[in-house]
This record gives structure tokens, sequence and C-alpha cells, in this order.
């Protein structure tokens, strides 16, 4: 016969913290099929490359200097591009913002958009420390790919007000959980821990956007993995965290459930992180389709001093997310400009690339490109939006002085799944933000040690070389 205090404990379970502590149980390097392997280090060398193109950012800078302060040299991080070991915690902020910062890093849309390489700054800062082997890092990487993605197929959470990363406090942590080794318990624990204070306002995205859109997820990351280290030193946290009257369920997100994880139930096959999409474009992602238009109709176009009007047709989230505001039209940061549709379309027309220098103060100030984003209007497509979010179709339409129409439409850019980037695309754009960073050596030395990370057991000597 059951205890009053076995029955307690049954009715105390909740459901979303059992299924994420479960699978952090049982996923294992062995159980990832081939693919899912070689992805999870295609997203690391994508992250790691973007970490070097934002390494000299504002930012970046600030985030390196307060990580300074704090030393760890017998349980500590490498700060990304120097030799300082930082205590995890903030290692995992200023790494995951360096990763973050450029909106470059990889994207996965559903009913909540997310940026899950975001993760990979929490698992490295405590596989460093713990001594974690490559089939560890992959193993952890692929779990918060897992667990973050899944969240944003149960639930939007944008519409009540609040941020994506707010998912990030779940799949950072079991990400975190597993370099830990933490039991069953110890996991809910975790999850419980960094779920219920690292609830994110989506005000971080919307208006003139600040530094902090960069810092958002890197703080999740934070947070998540003090949580974790609090949980393993046997600190516990608040109970029915989803399913409590207080719950996520009941503030946040409305009722939902998860689907089986990648190798289990009905998804055996079915790894989140296949699904996810590297970029080409250093842009928010819903920008991608309508880049790759513009660039496409460019020759064709010639003179942008000839265009007469610009009409883009877009589904609701990228008329919402990037096109909805009037600081969009008039953007004044590189954070406001890269998550601006009418920006980065003028910017492609005018230079023929998107790349760093297209946020710089020279091209925010450039009047061709100010002028011409003044020409473009938005509109919002109800066949486009249906096509949401297994495509991100947006359809440019740009008419010229002399009546001439050009029009192009792009539902998968490069770097999609349906379209996606090769093995060869990848390292090409590692390189390119890499290279005036590190030596030919130090590139050389790093990048056959990622493509074979499996067989690595010391994080920290492929991390020390990406000193600048």
């Amino acid at each position: 016969m059951s205890t009053v205090a076995e029955k307690k404990a049954v009715t105390e379970k909740d459901a979303v913290v059992e299924q994420m502590a479960d699978y952090c149980q049982w996923v294992s390097y062995d159980k990832l099929p081939p693919q899912v392997v070689h992805e999870v280090k295609r997203r690391i060398i994508d992250s790691l490359g973007c970490s070097m193109g934002a390494f000299l950012s504002d930012p970046a800078k600030i985030a390196r200097s307060v990580a300074h302060t704090a030393e760890s040299p017998h349980y500590g991080a490498t700060l990304i591009g120097t030799y300082h070991t930082s205590s995890p915690e903030m290692a995992a902020f200023a790494n995951g913002l360096l990763m973050r910062y450029l909106d470059y890093n990889d994207t996965y849309l559903s009913l909540e958009p997310a940026h899950p390489s975001d993760n990979i700054a929490a698992v490295f800062a405590l596989a460093e420390p713990e001594g974690a082997t490559g089939k560890e890092i992959i193993t952890a990487i692929a779990l918060a790919y897992e667990i973050q993605c899944r969240l944003c197929d149960a639930a939007s959470i944008r519409a009540n007000g609040w941020d994506h990363v707010t998912y990030g406090a779940y799949s950072a942590v079991l990400g975190a959980a597993k370099i830990l080794k933490l039991n069953e318990k110890e996991t809910r624990q975790a999850i419980a821990l960094s779920g219920v204070p690292n609830v994110a306002m989506r005000q971080a995205r919307v208006g003139m956007l600040s530094h902090w859109k960069g810092a958002a997820f890197a703080n999740a990351s934070r947070n998540a993995v003090f949580a974790a280290r609090l949980a393993w030193h046997g600190m516990t946290g608040p109970s029915h965290i989803f399913d409590g009257e207080m719950g996520f369920k009941n503030q946040c997100s409305g009722p939902f459930e998860l689907a089986d994880m990648g190798g289990t139930g009905k998804n055996k096959d079915d790894y989140m992180i296949n699904r996810t999409y590297i970029k080409f474009w250093p842009a928010e992602y819903h920008s991608q389709s309508a880049i790759d238009a513009a660039l496409q109709l460019r020759p064709a176009i010639g003179d942008v001093s000839k265009i007469k009007a610009i009409d883009i047709d877009s589904f609701d989230a990228a008329v919402d997310i990037i096109g909805g505001e009037e600081e969009k039209w008039f953007p004044t940061s590189r954070e406001t400009a890269d998550h601006s549709m009418p920006y980065c379309v003028a910017a492609a027309l005018v230079d023929g690339d998107i790349w760093m220098d297209q946020f710089d103060e020279a091209h925010l100030a450039n009047p061709v490109i100010k002028s011409l984003i003044q020409k473009i209007k938005m509109h919002r497509d109800a066949e486009l939006t249906a096509g949401y979010p297994k495509g991100i179709p947006n359809r440019l339409r740009v008419t010229m002085e002399d009546g001439t129409v050009h029009e192009k439409l792009v539902s998968y850019p490069r770097g999609h799944a349906e379209n996606p980037m090769t093995d060869e695309e990848v390292v090409d754009k590692f390189m390119r933000l890499a290279s005036p960073m590190l030596s030919d050596g130090q590139i050389k030395f790093v990048l056959p040690k990622l493509w074979n990370l499996e067989n690595e057991t010391d994080l920290s000597i492929i991390l020390e070389a990406f000193c600048v």
C-alpha cells in the first residue's frame, strides 16, 4: 500500500518537467544518429565563427570587461578570444553574447522562433571545468536543441509579451545538467531553479533595439549554469512550475503538451537540430528570403536611383517582428538595422551584399540607403502567411521610374533546412568571420579538431586556440 508521502510525491509531479528530466537521463552519444552528430559540429563551427565576428563589438567588450573581474583558475571557463578563465556563469554570458550578437547564428522557426545555438555557451561553460569529452559535449548540445525547439513547437509566448529566450532557461539548464551528470531528481530541481526566475519580457525586441537584444539569451545561459550548479549541490526549486496555479502555463503560455523527443516514441528518427537553419546573411532570419530576392533582382535593376517603389509582400511574423514599427524605417543602431526588413532590402540593393559593413555607422547614415528605405512598403499576404513557418516566403516587386516591374519570390533562402548550406559554405562563412581575428595557423589548428570533436578530450585546448 502506498504511503501518504508516496501519494504526495506522485501528485507533485509536473508532466513537462518529468518528460524533460527523463529525456536528459535517457539520451546518450551512442543513441544519436550520425547526421545529428555532424549537424552539432556544423553549429559549433558556425557559432565560433560568429563569436570571432562579434569580438570587437561594444557589447562584447563590456561583457568581457565584467567577466574579467572574476577569476576561477581551479573551476573556470575560458572567455573566447582570450586566455582568461572566468567563472562558468560569467563565461556563459560573455561567450553567449559573442555567439549571438551579430544575429548570424542559427535559427528555428515555429509557433515561437529561436536561435538554438545560443545553448552552446552554457554547455561549454561547464564542459571545460568538468573535463567533458567531445562526445559528452555533442550529446548535451543535441539535447538542448531538442528541448528548446520542442518548446517552440508547443506554444507561442511572444503574443503574451514574453521573449523567446524564456524557453532558453529550460534548454540551457538541461544541457548544463547533462554535462554535470545530474541524476533525475537533481535535474528536476535544476529545471525549476532555472525556469521560475527567468521569464524574459518581449520589450527587449520592440522599438529602437539596444545591446540587450544580443545579450538576452546569454543571460539565460548564465542563469541556467548557476541553477544547474545549485541543484548539483543540493538546492531545491519550486514544484509544479508548468502546471501549478501560478505556473508557466497559466502565466505565460496557456495549455500545451510536448511532443516525443528525438529518438523516442513517434520521433525515433526526428531530431530537431536537423530542422534548424544556418544563416547565410547576418540579419534577422525572417529577412533572409527578402535579402536573397533583392540580390537576385539587383543585376536587372541596375541603377537604384531609378527605383520608384518597392513593395514587399510578406507573412505576419515578418511584418510583426521586422516590419511593423516606425523605427524599422529609421534605424540608428546595428541592433535595429539587422531587425529591419526595409533596411536589409535597401542595403542589399545598394551594396550587393549584406555583411558586417552594411551595419556600420557610415551605412546607417548613407543617404542613398535612407532614401531607398522610404520607397519601401510592406504588405501582409494571407497566402504567404499560410506558407510560414515551413518556409519564409517574401515577394519583392520593384517598380522602376519607366514603369518596368521586377518581381521575385523566395521561400527557402540559402541555409534553410530545405536549401541547406554545404560544409564548404559553413567553413567559408567561418573563415570570413574568423580570418580578421585569427592567424592562418590558428584556423588550421582548430577546424580539424572541431570536425573531429567526438575524438577530443580537452575543450580548453580548442578554446585557447581562439585567443585573438
